[in-house]
């Protein structure tokens, strides 16, 4: 998730002549499964030895492999394929000392750490360290106002988000939205505009209409509107962090 008029500076986009070759071809690999998965190439970005899609969500190579198992549905808020199995029950959010030092994140932290558990879903969350976790999420900081993650892998959610320090100078609220939106990536969530990121980020267009990694969950809108979803691509500077009835349904649908 990125603020509307943030700029990614290093991208590949459809030039995937030069992604990936260097240092790894492992990156390469991880492109051709996207766009065999039906992800369209100018979708596609590697930013600092990492791919991503949508701009925000990192795709490891096991988790571009998963993609290609399932067969596609039809894609019409959307999840991906892949989804936390059933053997997590506790999921534990572990902030490194960068993350703790910058005062809204960590209590943005808090705040989506207890939006997830006011739901009573049968995943649960926690601030670590602590014990009894069945799976771990790394919170760590990157430069700029917005945030990145990744989609599971494994049955397990992807295990780093990535919270932007300029996000510290804004409200605590929208910390709570950036956090909340970046955990709903590391259990499955793709952009509830993924279709037209101009939605919500006042320009962009398509993610990908893959059937597999686009999966509307039912009983949602197939359609995204300005404030209609924690999981929409940009964020605004007056969000409040809480989930709107859409996003519970989803959640509730899937966990």
């Amino acid at each position: 998730m990125f603020k509307k008029t943030a700029v990614l500076v290093v991208s590949c986009g459809a030039m995937l002549a030069g992604c990936g070759t260097d240092p790894q071809a492992e990156n390469q690999e991880i492109v051709s499964n996207l766009i065999e998965a039906g992800f369209p190439a100018d979708d596609i970005m590697v930013v600092e030895d990492a791919v991503y899609v949508g701009r925000d969500a990192h795709v490891t190579l096991e988790a571009s492999r998963e993609m290609l198992q399932h067969g596609h549905e039809s894609a019409e808020q959307y999840r991906t394929t892949n989804l936390v199995g059933t053997s997590v029950t506790k999921i534990c959010v572990n902030p490194t000392s960068s993350f703790n030092s910058y005062t809204r994140l960590s209590q943005g932290l808090d705040q989506a750490i207890a939006n997830y558990n006011s739901l009573g879903l049968r995943i649960t969350f926690a601030r670590g360290p602590t014990t009894g976790c069945t799976a771990n999420i790394t919170a760590t900081t990157m430069s700029g106002a917005g945030g990145s993650a990744g989609f599971p892998s494994g049955g397990k959610p992807y295990g780093t988000i990535n919270i932007g320090t300029g996000l510290n100078s804004y409200s605590l609220d929208v910390n709570e939205h950036v956090i909340t939106h970046e955990l709903g990536h590391a259990i499955g969530f793709r952009h509830s505009d993924y279709y037209n990121r101009n939605i919500s980020c006042g320009s962009g267009g398509n993610e990908g209409t893959a059937g597999v990694g686009a999966i509307l969950i039912p009983g949602t809108p197939s359609t995204a509107t300005v404030g209609g979803s924690i999981m929409n691509s940009c964020f605004r500077s007056t969000e409040t962090g809480e989930w709107t009835s859409s996003d519970k349904t989803a959640l509730n649908y899937l966990y």
